[in-house]
């Protein structure tokens, strides 16, 4: 990785408006004032934030990214670690291609793939070869554009929903075209292509593995292929195996590519791709190459392809409607007043919180089943989500969506209603109709169950409590969701039984959604919720009163001894706990702030050890366990003002306009919401518990819009007035009838 920074362009003039780190700007000049104007996709694309500046719109299939970490001798792809969760790096520099399909904000690789790129000259298929250096980036909601430096081509890229356009604007002399099916963020790489015509390509990549799990299943993505005019050659490449002795240790860099001319081909296996070669080209010419994809079938991808980019649709045509579908989007909230850093922060934030999860579903309907080869179809009028990143977006994503995307949320829960259906458990970490298990608890109960708290009726209620019924009650033998679910029921704890098992993590989860699930169950009449509420009591167990902290407890249920309640702060193992330690962890409890008040020996001590977080530096901004801690102080008559300074210090800290301007993984929306959340001035910290803890706004004036017929309001109207005015909680009724119009 190269430790730089390359100032990239983003179209609208923000860099002539100085928000972007190192641009130099008098007076910075805000842009036009659309929403979409506001919004810097290169926020977030180092410091592990993990997203990227690729094309798409919002919550669609399609994300059509640049490729940059892997290829050259300065900055390697290493094929021994693997370890890029992203396909784009802001610090790098060697771009071999847009990959289609890619995920924006994660913590482990998967996706990005179909990589597709334009070189001049005479052909070489070899990536560390026909990569290079670029330059003046651009980006905007649904576009971004570079130069290909060692070429003279201009590239940019654009999408629909389930497609992609690119522009390829080529010099004189000889042009390629280049797709490579061989190389991607993952370990698959067997991929099939089939030539239909001269100028199109239909095939097969197969993907597959989040975070490496042995045994997720691979599954492909299905696509087609076209382009704009008729090549004066073409043909296919395959990488020629040294030998089964080499194999043993197997290393793609090694290798020789044979090229097949021709175009009535089919080629399957790994390391493939397809090529298209032009001669004779005058300065200025273009190539146009049009993507569809499907997790469906090739037949699906020419479905989606036809439908969203019919004859006659140029280029600046799917440009202008994907700028029409962000600013339609992000226009639900406007802002007045406040500075020109907020606006973009916030609007970033908000195009960042957008992004997943995303349609699955082909333009017919179709969708692949959970954990299944079958096909079923969505409900004509609703979608198919997948990317559930639950244990990031059940603390304050999915609350955002409740509120102003209702529509999208309530078919997100019927998605999820589905996968039980289909898979017999509720998602976890699910991705492209796979389950990952990623990360610990049973996220999708605090999902539901807060949503329906919140006034979202749209879903088979009955159904809903049974999925997460089941979960909260199969015994660990048989439990997906809680594999040490025996432990919890007859302990009211998850003992440490290896060393790094991440036991007080998991019970904390469990903890978390039985409290959810209490109150769903109370306010659908069911006897259950006795139960589930003195099981969330149970975090007491792990509470020692001579440290204040939480700590692992053994099966005889002793505690850990000895024990350091900072291990873990920098992302070395932590008995018990997942990345991090037992301070990110001691306050996570925002649904019994009475009993940790009363466990940590009254409020004047509650607040001098939750202080002590933030003064020690302990506090992590990108561990999602305690960024509910700055709004902890607000249960407290007379503290809120430490909520009020504290979220305004991490919001001018860690949230800035520059690349690294997430404090890490964005975690598929979660950094995002949260900053969202803190600058209108109110958080919902407690999952299944429908109230907001306020602070002070980052604007003069907030606007939401509202759907009627589920809030009853059409707006939201907040103003900022003085700290006093913005302290407290308030319930999501409440907060409706006091701001709503």
């Amino acid at each position: 990785m190269i430790s730089r920074f390359r100032a990239p362009i983003i179209a609208g003039a923000l860099i002539a408006s100085g928000v972007l780190s190192g641009a130099a700007a008098k007076k910075p000049q805000e842009p036009a004032g659309d929403p979409v104007d506001f919004v810097n996709p290169f926020i977030g694309t180092t410091n592990f934030g993990t997203t990227n500046p690729g094309a798409g719109v919002p919550n669609g299939l399609m994300r059509v990214t640049p490729f940059n970490v892997m290829g050259s001798d300065t900055n390697r792809y290493d094929k021994d670690a693997r370890w890029w969760s992203t396909p784009y790096d802001n610090t790098n520099s060697f771009f071999t291609g847009f990959a289609h399909g890619a995920l924006s904000g994660v913590g482990c690789p998967d996706l990005g793939s179909l990589l597709l790129t334009a070189t001049t000259g005479k052909l070489d298929v070899d990536y560390h070869n026909y990569g290079t250096a670029y330059s003046d980036e651009q980006a905007v909601p649904g576009w971004y554009s570079l130069n290909l430096d060692a070429y003279g081509i201009k590239a940019e890229t654009t999408a629909t929903a389930r497609t992609a356009r690119t522009r390829f604007t080529f010099p004189a002399g000889e042009g390629n075209i280049l797709l490579n099916l061989g190389e991607g963020l993952t370990n698959e790489s067997g991929a099939t292509l089939r030539r239909v015509s001269p100028t199109e390509i239909r095939g097969s990549k197969l993907l597959g593995t989040f975070c490496y799990t042995a045994d997720q299943a691979v599954f492909p993505v299905y696509f087609v292929m076209r382009i704009s005019r008729v090549p004066s050659s073409q043909g296919m490449w395959k990488k020629q195996r040294p030998g089964a002795e080499w194999e043993a240790e197997w290393n793609k860099d090694q290798g020789k590519y044979k090229l097949y001319p021709g175009y009535s081909k089919v080629m399957s296996g790994d390391d493939i791709g397809v090529w298209y070669s032009y001669d004779g080209m005058t300065a200025g010419e273009t190539v146009e190459v049009s993507m569809a994809i499907s997790y469906v079938s090739e037949e699906g991808a020419l479905r989606n392809l036809e439908a969203e980019q019919p004859a006659g649709t140029t280029f600046d045509d799917i440009r202008a409607s994907a700028r029409r579908m962000w600013n339609d989007d992000l226009s639900r909230i406007s802002v007045e007043g406040g500075s020109l850093r907020d606006k973009v922060v916030f609007y970033t934030g908000l195009y960042h919180a957008l992004i997943h999860p995303n349609i699955l579903q082909d333009v017919d309907g179709a969708y692949p089943v959970m954990e299944s080869d079958s096909i079923a179809y969505v409900p004509e009028g609703h979608n198919r989500y997948t990317v559930f990143s639950l244990w990031d977006t059940y603390r304050n994503l999915h609350q955002l969506l409740t509120l102003v995307y209702p529509e999208r949320q309530t078919d997100m829960l019927n998605t999820m209603l589905a996968m039980y259906r289909e898979h017999g458990w509720l998602p976890k970490w699910e991705l492209y109709g796979r389950e990952t298990y990623t990360m610990e608890g049973d996220p999708s109960i605090s999902v539901i169950a807060d949503s329906y708290l919140r006034g979202l009726r749209g879903f088979d209620t009955d159904l809903a409590w049974e999925a997460m019924l089941r979960g909260a009650t199969a015994p660990g033998a048989e439990n997906l969701m809680r594999p040490d679910a025996d432990d919890y029921f007859s302990l009211g704890y998850v003992p440490l039984r290896e060393q790094y098992d991440n036991s007080v993590s998991h019970a904390l989860e469990y903890y978390t959604a039985d409290y959810a699930l209490s109150r769903f169950a109370a306010a659908t009449g069911r006897a259950d919720s006795t139960l589930f509420a003195e099981r969330a009591a149970g975090w007491h167990n792990y509470f020692d009163p001579e440290l204040g902290v939480l700590r692992p407890r053994l099966s005889d249920g002793s505690f850990l001894t000895p024990f350091n309640p900072r291990q873990g702060e920098n992302f070395e193992p932590s008995p018990g706990f997942h990345e991090g330690n037992s301070w990110n962890y001691t306050f996570a409890i925002p649904h019994d702030v009475e009993g940790m008040i009363k466990a940590h020996g009254g409020e004047k001590e509650f607040v001098k050890r939750l202080q002590a977080v933030f003064d020690n530096g302990l506090y992590d901004p990108a561990n999602e366990p305690d960024i509910i801690y700055p709004y902890l102080f607000s249960r407290i008559k007379g503290e809120e003002w430490r909520t009020h300074r504290i979220v305004g210090e991490l919001l001018d800290k860690y949230f800035t306009t520059a690349p690294d301007g997430i404090p890490g993984n964005e975690d598929c929306g979660t950094m995002s919401a949260w900053a969202i959340w803190s600058m209108m001035g109110m958080y919902p910290d407690t999952p299944g518990d429908p109230a907001f803890t306020l602070t002070v706004p980052r604007f003069d004036k907030i606007t939401v819009k509202l759907d009627p017929e589920i809030w009853g309001k059409n707006y939201l109207e907040i103003k900022r007035r003085n700290a006093k005015a913005h302290s407290g909680r308030i319930s999501h009724d409440e907060m409706l009838r006091r701001y709503g119009k």
